[in-house]
């Protein structure tokens, strides 16, 4: 799987999976919100229950979940640094001294942790959603449905949802082909990881060069490809499968909005630890 959390399908028989991609659209959208809205270790601490409730529901490996998260590590440990170093609390919450005005508080560990909670849930609820149990072709059709209401605008909807499709389906194709070509360069004796910062990024030029060309090479044959299957657009087009919502899918939106609902209530009850 490569460790990319987009465009992967993991194919089982779930509750998640047998909802309509355009439920689950939705659902991504309230989940997100739902992850700006905590703001207390009550709610964090619900909202991470729910990740995990998510991942049960959809019958996903945790490995894989886990997995996932590798490729935002670097974005995990850095946004944790500077809530440490950049957060002021109280003066009896300081836990180092003040060197060059910057010192550690508790509420900088508080929300490096909350952080790292939020963006853990955000990759996690969004795959699940998402990627993990909808089809590139199932997505299309969400997209599409979701966003008809703008083709009385004159957007070109469905060039939009199949672009943005193409785009999920090849991001592991070309994580892969960038594996294939550092190996192979390394074969030749290239070396990425010594040396200075200048250095190490000269030594990708080999690397971005070939991907580049080998990225314009597929678009062109998947343009050619769809051509020569009369492939126009979305005009005059049907669909093969038609989507109908079924009670469930409401009612999983209705349980996700009241969840929603329940962590501004958690906020407000100011149990533990709360962002400013």
């Amino acid at each position: 799987m490569k460790g990319v959390s987009f465009g992967q399908y993991y194919p089982a028989d779930s509750f998640v999976h047998r909802m309509d991609p355009r439920a689950k659209v939705i659902l991504a959208v309230l989940y997100i919100v739902a992850t700006f809205l905590c703001k207390s270790a009550l709610s964090f601490f619900v909202l991470t229950l729910s990740a995990l409730a998510l991942i049960l529901l959809s019958r996903l490996p945790l490995r894989m979940i886990l997995r996932s998260l590798r490729p935002i590590l670097f974005i995990i440990a850095f946004t944790s640094v500077i809530n440490i170093f950049m957060t002021k609390g109280e003066p009896q919450n300081r836990l180092t001294p003040e060197a060059w005005r910057i010192a550690i508080y508790a509420e900088g560990l508080w929300n490096a942790l909350f952080m790292v909670l939020r963006i853990a849930t955000l990759i996690i609820g969004t795959g699940v959603f998402l990627t993990y149990t909808t089809t590139p072709i199932a997505l299309t059709d969400a997209l599409e449905h979701l966003l008809s209401p703008l083709k009385k605008l004159h957007v070109p909807v469905h060039d939009f949802a199949m672009m943005m499709t193409i785009a999920l389906r090849f991001i592991p194709t070309l994580t892969e082909e960038t594996e294939r070509i550092m190996n192979a360069q390394k074969a030749r004796g290239a070396n990425f990881s010594s040396g200075s910062l200048l250095r190490r990024a000269k030594a990708l030029i080999p690397i971005l060069v070939p991907l580049f060309v080998s990225a314009f090479n597929r678009a062109f044959e998947l343009a050619a490809a769809m051509e020569c299957r009369c492939y126009h657009g979305g005009e005059g087009r049907t669909q093969l499968r038609v989507l109908h919502y079924r009670l469930s899918d409401f009612i999983a939106i209705l349980i996700l909005i009241a969840f929603g609902a329940g962590l501004v209530l958690l906020n407000r009850q100011g149990i533990g630890y709360t962002m400013k």
